[in-house]
């Protein structure tokens, strides 16, 4: 298996170099030359195999260069039962009908982010060993919430790498914010931007192909990579979830084996649902893919009309992972719809730097709606989604989870396409407290600290606190730095020391 770059299709590297890389040179994003097949009697030989075991039956197909050993060494370390709360890792619960929710945040940070960073640390380092052998990886990371506090727990004190994140300082809840600033690890730094989260994106590209920087790292036996979901090795992980899921239904008896199933996932940058689609390329039985937006809706305008347009009122939403009107993983998808035209998503990622904007041909927007959907979901919804589904189903979700049931229920609604569908639940509604216990109490303001909501929605909901978000109450705060977008390459040779 070889990986070439969406804008230059000539390129081919294996997975450990895509990996150590994360990014082309010339700023495209690695994507795999072929797409591993599955058929239903390997997906049905699946079913019986616990996540580790499901993990490691897709992931050689992709990390062909990867010893069994190699490979055993990382699935085994990323997925061990003591670092999550459920022994499925991710586990499927039926809430209504059949409308299920895949729960993706039982790992340390309580995000989905954990199904990739937890594994990701250990692809980058047997890939450095293979390809960047004796130097220091600096992982530079963008981050709307989740990712910036799993990345910086999944690399803490793993040799030779540095990790250093950037949040909008504004941009983040409250318990992300704390899950960051309190990070241990000898190896982390933690910066706020004065922007939101895709000013941190568009600085941290910039700094991955300035010559100047890389070289001046060179000199200094580093290489930049990344922990973002435009790096392979945090993409390809999630992938795993989608198989794992389908087997759990078919080992509840939701579904027969061949049977197709709908998945929504809440997502701005459009990594998660990406990771659906390549399930689906494999062979995975999926009909519809359908994309849930907040209130910053680009991709629903996109995936509705052809027009990818970034120019357009920015909000700060009860959901921040989703706050981002730049979605990188776009990319990949319009690489691999257009047949494979380099030339065309060059055009198209120069035109969206330049213009902020770019129209692509009916006949590929024709394409994308064969296989996705889309729909947003606004604030008001968002509180009456949580409340409503807790009331009725004592099901208790978070906020972008709420998004997506929102979303879903829209999308039954309007096609009377009800069969068996998935439902992604991106974390723990304790890392919004305040939105949420505000839902649930049905719009009632609490004047508590962040620890009392923590507490009082507990006491309201019955739901447990995880471990994780306890732990955090009596931590010291680490990280205080702030920067403007324009200084975040001078802040990152400050972090490093340099």
């Amino acid at each position: 298996m070889f990986y070439t770059s969406t804008r230059d299709k000539s390129i081919r590297v294996t997975a450990s170099q895509a990996i150590a890389q994360g990014i082309s040179e010339e700023g495209g994003l690695f994507v795999p030359c072929e797409m591993p097949q599955f058929d239903l009697d390997k997906i049905g030989s699946m079913v019986s195999m616990p996540y580790t075991e499901r993990a490691k039956t897709v992931l050689k197909e992709f990390l062909t260069d990867f010893s069994d050993e190699e490979l055993d060494y990382c699935v085994n370390g990323a997925y061990d039962e003591e670092k999550f709360s459920s022994y499925k890792i991710a586990p499927t619960v039926n809430v209504n009908g059949n409308e299920n929710i895949l729960e993706l945040w039982h790992g340390p940070t309580c995000a989905f982010k954990d199904m990739a960073l937890q594994l990701l640390p250990y692809l980058m380092t047997v890939s450095a060993k293979k390809t960047a052998q004796g130097k220091t990886i600096v992982i530079l990371v963008a981050t709307s919430g989740d990712t910036g506090k799993a990345a910086l727990e999944g690399f803490k004190n793993v040799d030779n790498t540095k990790i250093l994140v950037f949040y909008p300082v504004n941009g983040v809840s409250p318990m992300q914010k704390l899950q960051m600033t309190t990070q241990e690890g000898d190896n982390v730094a933690v910066c706020a931007i004065n922007g939101n989260f895709d000013d941190a994106q568009s600085a941290v590209k910039a700094i991955f192909t300035n010559e100047e920087i890389k070289a001046e790292l060179a000199n200094k036996n580093m290489m930049f990579s990344s922990a973002n979901s435009i790096n392979w090795g945090r993409l390809v992980p999630q992938i795993v979830y989608y198989f794992s899921t389908y087997c759990d239904l078919l080992d509840s008896g939701r579904i027969a084996l061949g049977e197709e199933i709908n998945v929504v996932v809440p997502t701005g940058n459009f990594g998660n649902i990406l990771a659906a689609y390549y399930a689906k390329q494999m062979g995975l039985p999926i009909k519809k893919l359908v994309c849930a937006s907040n209130s910053n809706n680009v991709l629903t305008d996109f995936l509705k009309t052809g027009e990818y347009n970034r120019n357009r009122d920015f909000y700060t939403t009860t959901s921040p992972s989703m706050d981002i009107l730049i979605s990188s993983n776009l990319e990949r998808l319009l690489y691999h719809i257009s047949a494979e035209d380099d030339t065309l998503v060059a055009s198209l990622m120069s035109s969206l730097s330049t213009d902020g904007r770019y129209t692509v041909s009916d006949q590929l927007i024709a394409d994308i709606k064969a296989i996705f959907d889309a729909g947003f979901c606004d604030e008001k919804s968002v509180d009456d989604t949580i409340k409503a589904h807790f009331d009725n189903y004592n099901y208790l979700c978070d906020t972008h989870t709420a998004v997506a049931v929102k979303v879903y229920e829209n999308y039954v609604s309007s096609t009377g396409d009800d069969i068996v569908t998935v439902i992604d639940s991106t974390a723990s509604p304790y890392k919004f407290s305040k939105s949420v216990l505000s839902a649930v109490m049905g719009g009632e303001e609490s004047m508590l600290d962040e620890f009392q909501m923590v507490d009082e929605l507990n006491k309201k909901t019955g739901v447990d606190i995880p471990t994780p978000l306890k732990a955090l109450k009596d931590k010291q705060i680490r990280f205080t730095d702030v920067c403007d977008k324009e200084n975040m390459s001078q802040m990152v040779f400050k972090l490093l020391n340099l």
